[in-house]
């Protein structure tokens, strides 16, 4: 009867830690399970095709803006405009805002570089045709590469 006992104790145990190494991993594994919560999406942008926002965007990150944009199309040229501000166009370039004016997080206090405008509208046209079909809400993670 112990012995029974005994087995049934070790078998309870060894599945409750088997539970708990599946909700904590292993630091330096590539598990990346315990981050999706904060993000729906990973979306990977071309450094090599786009260098201008591409170098952009990993500065500012760097920075500490948000690496993650929460897609909200309504209230895009607010946003914009209170991050442009005081922030004048100068001939012959663009103003790059990070993160950008389609993200909840943009707006006032976004990071804002002069560049190109084929490389600024090349790439604003990749990103918008990358997530045409996500829905307002959508969690993106960039990762520059």
């Amino acid at each position: 009867m112990i012995k029974k006992q005994g087995k049934a104790l070790f078998s309870i145990l060894f599945l409750i830690l088997v539970l708990l190494a599946s909700l904590f991993p292993v630091a330096g594994s590539n598990n990346v399970s315990f981050a999706a919560s904060s993000y729906d999406y990973i979306l990977v942008f071309p450094k090599d095709r786009y260098p201008e926002t591409g170098a952009h965007i990993k500065d500012a990150i760097a920075a500490g803006q948000s690496d993650v944009c929460t897609i909200e199309r309504d209230g895009t040229r607010e946003r914009r405009k209170e991050a442009l501000k005081g922030y004048p166009p100068k001939k012959g370039y663009d103003r790059d805002e990070w993160p950008m004016a389609m993200c909840l997080e943009g707006g006032a206090g976004s990071d804002i570089r002069y560049i190109s405008p084929s490389d600024n509208r090349g790439a604003g046209s990749w990103v918008g045709n990358k997530l045409s079909n996500y829905s307002d809400g959508t969690r993106v993670k960039f990762i520059v590469k």
